[in-house]
């Protein structure tokens, strides 16, 4: 052993002089040189330590403004709070100040201008003396950063510290009431308005014992608190033995327990060492008692004697420690969740999975029969016609000294695809080029060249045939393709062009845009979209928003109201044809992606798919407001009619829906005759990568539509073009006529539905249009009209953000307070984006005017 470690160091030393042989000699840079050379290299480590260093030292600058603030607020009350606006003081001189009536134009803050309106915004306006928990927050954060040394889990110190800036918040609120009135910064606004709120849900004891099950039970988290009466128990007795000078003894009860280093595991198995050749084992056993026994196998002499010279190496081995559980809240969640899973699966196996199917359980999908079969579905080959093309392409292609290897024909229901493989050296372009010299020598209309074909070495030359077959929606739908589909949303488009049944999943998309000129099929085609999905999904699965500014277009769905429309509450129409009703809409579908992603979030889950199996398997408890979501997909028919009338108030809702509605189940289908870009701005089309074309009567529209150009080269008649992304994809679209979809619609209309259509959360808008004002009564005055009141006088500010944002409730109830504050008198009239006018002086005489109202009741 020692020659072969000799010789490895050797080797070794021979390397690293090879090595250093080949290296070439590396200069010095003197100090001279070293002046044009950049001085600071500004790499993640340094920004690190810098982002570190900033954090300590805004804890310390927030703890001192905090602290003066206790003792100073008093004195700048006037400077933070001033009328003419707290943080527009802050680069205002003092003569300034005075000048606006300030009090005490000079700052006593010891951290001056910007910590006093700090600490008043942090400890008046939001959480109160709470607020020190910032300080806490950054030193770990900061520490961690700078110094590289963790102090505390960043993960559980940000969530224990939300917890506490909560609790402490609401609790010092909470004892408000019993010890009287004191400085508002104590507890801060959020905790006064949100202890106001909850008391006047739940009662004062109410709040008490919600802050008390709040507390242990984060405790319970945090230090997995047991509250079991503890027990005597007898002493256990002891035991020892010794093996080459090692003591194994069991520990008294009152000594300390063994901490996670020292844990032993329950079996180790140790080597003796013995003359025979099979060595024997003697496991170590853990009793209940955590003490420690030997199986005695052999004999305690045989065992002390036979014991290996490597015996510490496998007590260190066994003193290793075991993975310990870093984070109980982890643990207590897993728990929680295994706990969770099996209370599903009992309810399963007791009541079944969740069918939302058994509301309309004798809902019966639209059959064959209802849809018409045009033409023989098959494809008549002209063989003459297809010799005769080719021919052309051959001569035409020779004429301008163009070789072909090699030529083939894909023959589909419109158009003739002709691939053809040039010589070498022949290029691409050269064959671009002349797309109007082939279509002049075939005399055909609508010549389109692929080049190259995308994962093919060939190059692609569209020619339309002389006599195309059309493709009904028959042939599509009684496909086995689309039958046994397991997409969510499957459209049935029509068919390639090589005759192949082209479906697509909508959910997957997940918007599309629809584009063509007058009469080229665009209407049939918003058709085809929606009754491959009534053949597919029930009633219970899937939803339609229908706009249709034409009013005549989409007016055959009205039959299915009950069964797969969505509506506002309150309409009496479901296909939408106003256009500030459209407006209320698409904002209403906004509100519906905000619930939907609520209940994601409370859920677990990314998207509507996982959201929707884990309520089928009864995971999801709907007391605690979680439903089966069906797929909402909105239709607008004409696009362009919506822009020129409403502009920005239909694409600010529609580019927010197309951006985040995808994970939700709400998906888009907008269609326009006039794809220009004042209409298809570039909000819209970025987040719409689904992009359909029929034909267009310029290269400019085609590029609108599709960045490319292709659309002006169509035939019409249902021709189109369908982008992907990166994909380009001509189709056949499938014909469906106006009494195929009457008599579909029929079908489903005869039937049983719901009771109504499906109803869209209620939008208020900044008009007040929610509620009428004239017919305000104070008998019916909603719970939380005085402490709104209260608000709006005391903030002289009388808006719907405030009394949200304050009072913690939502759009619509604080769109109707404001409306029943306006019919009392409180406040002044809607006065478009400014706030409206607060009619009462003081809170003096509002109380004296709620105490008449009150008397009148």
């Amino acid at each position: 052993m020692p020659v072969r470690g000799n010789q490895f160091k050797k080797n070794t030393i021979r390397e690293e002089v090879l090595e250093g042989q080949q290296q070439p000699y590396k200069k010095k840079i003197s100090s001279e040189s070293r002046e044009g050379l950049p001085k600071f290299n500004f790499n993640n480590d340094r920004a690190i330590k810098i982002v570190g260093l900033f954090l300590l030292l805004l804890s310390l600058y927030f703890l001192v403004s905090f602290t003066s603030y206790l003792f100073t607020w008093q004195d700048d009350q006037s400077y933070v709070v001033d009328a003419n606006g707290g943080w527009s003081n802050l680069f205002k001189t003092v003569a300034e100040l005075k000048s606006n009536g300030a009090i005490n134009p000079n700052i006593q803050n010891w951290t001056g201008k910007l910590g006093a309106l700090l600490s008043h915004q942090f400890m008046y306006e939001w959480f109160g003396l709470a607020s020190f928990i910032f300080v806490f927050v950054f030193v770990v954060i900061g520490y961690r950063l700078l110094f590289k040394v963790k102090l505390l889990s960043i993960h559980k110190t940000l969530a224990y510290s939300f917890f506490v800036l909560i609790f402490t918040s609401i609790t010092l609120a909470f004892f408000h009431s019993f010890i009287g009135d004191y400085p508002h910064y104590i507890e801060g606004e959020f905790g006064y308005f949100s202890n106001l709120l909850l008391q006047a849900q739940i009662g004062s004891t109410g709040v008490g014992a919600l802050l008390v099950f709040a507390g242990l039970t984060c405790l319970i988290i945090a230090y997995n608190l047991d509250f079991k009466i503890p027990e005597r128990k007898p002493k256990p007795l002891k035991e020892s033995f010794i093996a080459d000078d090692v003591l194994i003894e069991e520990e008294e009860e009152d000594e300390e327990q063994l901490n996670d280093e020292d844990y032993i595991p329950k079996h180790v198995d140790f080597p003796i060492r013995n003359n025979q050749s099979n060595p024997k084992v003697i496991p170590i056993v853990q009793t209940m008692d955590n003490s420690f026994e030997v199986e005695n196998t052999l004999e305690k002499e045989e065992f002390i004697s036979e014991v290996n010279d490597d015996f510490d190496e496998v007590v260190n081995k066994i003193s290793k420690p075991s993975p310990k559980v870093e984070d109980q809240e982890d643990l207590s969640l897993t728990i929680e969740r295994t706990q969770e899973d099996a209370k599903a699966a009992e309810l399963v196996e007791q009541f079944g999975a969740f069918d939302p199917t058994l509301d309309l359980a004798s809902y019966k999908n639209p059959t064959l029969e209802l849809l018409e079969q045009y033409g023989s579905g098959k494809i008549a080959v002209d063989t003459s016609e297809l010799e005769n093309n080719k021919n052309k392409i051959v001569e035409t292609l020779n004429n301008y000294n163009i070789e072909i290897d090699k030529i083939k024909a894909t023959i589909g229901p419109t158009v003739t695809l002709y691939e053809i493989i040039p010589a070498a050296g022949v290029r691409i372009s050269k064959i671009k080029n002349l797309e109007d010299d082939i279509a002049l020598s075939l005399a055909a209309l609508g010549i389109r060249i692929i080049a190259p074909m995308p994962g093919k070495g060939t190059i692609g030359i569209e020619v339309p045939n002389s006599h195309p077959e059309m493709v009904s929606m028959r042939s599509i739908i009684a496909t086995e393709k689309f039958q046994n589909t397991t997409m969510d949303l499957p459209i049935a488009l029509g068919k390639t062009i090589s005759n192949e049944v082209f479906i697509a999943d909508l959910a997957k998309m997940p918007h599309m845009l629809v584009a063509g000129a007058t009469g080229q099929g665009k209407s049939v085609g918003i058709n085809t979209i929606l009754v491959s999905l009534l053949y597919k999904k029930h009633p219970s699965q899937l939803k339609f928003v229908l706009v249709d500014p034409k009013k005549v277009e989409l007016s055959l769905f009205k039959k299915i109201e009950r069964h797969f429309l969505a509506k506002l509450p309150g309409e009496d129409d479901a296909i939408i044809t106003d256009t500030k009703k459209v407006i209320n809409t698409l904002n209403s579908l906004c509100i519906e992606m905000d619930q939907r992603y609520d209940l994601l979030k409370d859920a677990g889950v990314r998207n509507l798919k996982e959201y929707n199996e884990k309520f089928v398997k009864r995971k999801l408890n709907p007391n605690n407001g979680h439903k089966f979501l069906p797929f909402i997909v909105l239709v607008i028919d004409e696009f362009a009619d919506l822009m020129m009338t409403a502009g920005k108030e239909v694409e600010t809702p529609i580019a927010r829906l197309a951006q985040l509605a995808r994970a939700i189940g709400i998906h888009l289908v907008l269609a326009t005759q006039r794809p220009s870009v004042n209409i298809i701005t570039g909000t819209i089309k970025a987040n719409f990568p689904a992009r359909l074309a029929f034909r267009v009567t310029s290269k400019i529209d085609s590029r609108t539509i599709l960045d490319s150009g292709g659309a002006d080269q169509l035939i019409g008649k249902g021709d189109m073009l369908l982008s992907t992304g990166s994909d380009l994809i001509r189709l056949q679209c499938a014909f469906v006529d106006t009494p195929e979809v009457d008599r579909v619609t029929d079908f489903i209309g005869e039937q049983r539905g719901y009771s109504s259509a499906y109803i869209l959360p209620e939008y208020v808008g900044d008009d007040g249009d929610g509620g009428s004002i004239k017919d305000f009564d104070p008998n019916d005055r909603d719970a939380m009209f005085e402490d709104a009141a209260r608000l709006i006088v005391m903030h002289q500010q009388g808006s719907t953000s405030l009394i949200q944002r304050k009072l913690k409730l939502g759009y619509n109830r604080a769109g109707r307070i404001i409306d029943q504050l306006e019919g009392a008198g409180i406040v002044g009239p809607f006065e478009g984006s400014k706030a409206r006018e607060v009619l009462m002086p003081d809170e003096y005489a509002l109380e004296q005017f709620l105490s008449n109202l009150n008397k009148k009741d």
